[in-house]
């Protein structure tokens, strides 16, 4: 089953680690999401993405997958930017981390994170979390329509 991007949105992989990058790009194609991927490989890169200099740019992904340990700028603190500006407040955002420290987890949801994922060590297990991720969010899920808040 091919998973047909929605509007061509791209998903935003916000990511360092060169191996799990790879990783999520391997589970990506190999579960037919056809959506764009645009790499930030640190936090500075994914806010300048997601907040360009116009106002009024229209570079919104269709889904933004979060890891918390980056430089630069941390998870926690693109997701804060994310959730105050009207623009980016309800864009979907699933941390991908392998963190399993509880308060990584608290802190996520308190955030408002609308999904927080632990890597999988095995690939075909992250293949299958990958595949999921594309499924509810990129093909069942209902976005909030452009400015409607």
């Amino acid at each position: 089953m091919e998973l047909r991007p929605v509007q061509n949105k791209a998903i935003l992989l916000v990511e360092d680690n060169p191996d799990d990058e790879t990783l999520a790009l391997r589970a990506l194609k190999k579960n037919n999401i056809l959506n764009e991927v645009v790499i930030a490989r640190d936090g500075a890169e994914a806010l300048d993405y997601l907040f360009p200099g116009s106002p009024d740019s229209n570079t919104l992904p269709q889904l933004v997958l979060l890891d918390l340990k980056l430089p630069k700028v941390d998870g926690f603190e693109i997701l804060k930017r994310i959730r105050s500006d009207a623009r980016t407040r309800h864009l979907p955002v699933v941390i991908l981390t392998s963190s399993r420290e509880e308060q990584d987890l608290i802190n996520g949801y308190s955030a408002h994170a609308n999904s927080y994922i632990c890597k999988p060590i095995d690939f075909a297990q992250f293949t299958e979390a990958v595949r999921q991720i594309g499924m509810y969010w990129l093909v069942l899920n209902e976005t909030a329509p452009a400015g409607a808040f």
